[in-house]
């Protein structure tokens, strides 16, 4: 399928998602979301594919929602002119459900996509991680940054806030208050700041970003990505479990990998002394 603002290619069960919109530093515009949103749905889809690589055209990553679209939302709110005054009910229960059902529910359907992947899935960061963009790469498994990459939570620059999830999954990353720093300021850090503070899994020489992500990926594609799936939601479980509950759904999930064609090789190969053949089921 040919798409206009990204590019996507296929290697070895690697399906490496390119943003490619130059002129907007590859902003997450209604037509760039879009594509994207149909290439991780067909990824989640495909058995054939294993592990995803999401970078962008140089030199961003993506920089973000496309500010004119704040603009135009701002004057469309200004000429439909204020709310209704709130009901008596409303008054008493400012969350009052009727009203606000499905409202603020969702967040952005990116964000879940890229989260709920039950494939190892990692950023590739060239450049510019601003705003969304910085929230896209932390919606992956793993990062690995260029030495020429810039991560900012800048959503305060422009009066708002980090609706992305940023503020659930960054102080997992690098705690609280790194992390209000960052999204109280909206400063940029760089690939070794970032690395030091713990948001980047590795940091590399700029034209070896893509060498480092692919051999990463092709790894991991080799291996029992099912069983990778299960350790995946296992860690974002923990975060609300105590040890007990924990531990009775890591025994569940093992029970399920028990029964998998990839526990078997692996057993297989250890007794043949042999590298094991993994197919992700």
């Amino acid at each position: 399928m040919a798409f206009e603002f990204i590019r996507s290619e296929t290697q070895e069960g690697v399906l490496v998602l390119t943003l490619n919109d130059p002129k907007t530093r590859n902003s997450l515009t209604p037509e760039l979301t879009a594509e994207l949103e149909a290439e991780l749905d067909r990824f989640a889809g495909d058995p054939d594919l294993r592990v995803l690589v999401l970078t962008g055209e140089d030199p961003a990553f993506c920089s973000g929602a496309n500010v004119r679209g704040f603009s135009r939302s701002i004057q469309q709110r200004e000429q439909e002119g204020p709310p209704p005054a709130p009901s008596a009910w409303e008054r008493l229960d400012p969350v009052y459900t009727p009203l606000h059902a499905g409202k603020y529910e969702a967040g952005p359907s990116l964000v879940r996509l890229l989260h709920n992947l039950q494939k190892p899935t990692i950023a590739a960061v060239n450049g510019y991680a601003f705003g969304l963009g910085c929230g896209l790469a932390l919606c992956c498994d793993l990062r690995i940054a260029s030495e020429r990459a810039q991560f900012a939570e800048a959503f305060v620059r422009n009066g708002l806030i980090p609706a992305d999830g940023s503020c659930w999954q960054l102080p997992k990353l690098i705690g609280i208050s790194n992390t209000l720093w960052m999204q109280y300021t909206g400063e940029a850090v760089n690939g070794q700041d970032a690395y030091r503070l713990g948001m980047v899994n590795r940091v590399v020489p700029h034209d070896e970003l893509m060498p480092a992500a692919l051999e990463l990926a092709t790894r991991l594609a080799q291996g029992p990505t099912y069983s990778m799936s299960l350790i995946k939601l296992l860690v974002h479980r923990a975060y609300l479990q105590d040890l007990p509950e924990h531990l009775v759904l890591a025994t569940r999930a093992q029970d399920l990998a028990r029964q998998t064609e990839d526990h078997k090789e692996g057993v297989q190969a250890f007794l043949e002394k042999r590298k094991p053949v993994f197919k992700g089921r």
